[in-house]
């Protein structure tokens, strides 16, 4: 198993998540680190618009359902461009389209360090 970095600097990481306290959790931890947060944002054409306007993201955590909306085109997108991701969300990985079979995949409750080493892991 790989081990985790302590810091990131440098590392520009999106988050995509429509709980508040998730998200700013999340991104505490990541700015703690000295990782580059973009977001976070709480819904699938936000995600889609930073995506667009970030020549570079190292890496995202999303969550599948943002108030509603399935976030797979964000997932889509992040796999065209190469960026490695994780789901971090409250569904099961068996619901998941099969073209995200292999995708990265952390349970909520989220304990936010198992995201950060699911990402990087």
């Amino acid at each position: 198993m790989m081990t985790v970095p302590q810091t990131l600097p440098g590392y520009r990481v999106l988050l995509v998540e429509d709980e508040y306290f998730i998200a700013m959790e999340l991104a505490d931890l990541f700015r703690r680190r000295g990782a580059d947060v973009v977001g976070p944002v709480p819904s699938v054409d936000e995600a889609l618009d930073l995506i667009a306007a970030n020549a570079r993201l190292d890496g995202a955590v999303l969550d599948i359902n943002l108030h509603g909306e399935m976030a797979y085109p964000v997932a889509d997108m992040l796999v065209a461009r190469k960026v490695p991701f994780v789901f971090a969300t409250g569904y099961d990985r068996e619901t998941l389209p099969p073209r995200f079979a292999q995708a990265r995949f952390c349970n909520k409750p989220v304990v936010v360090e198992q995201v950060v080493q699911a990402l990087l892991g």
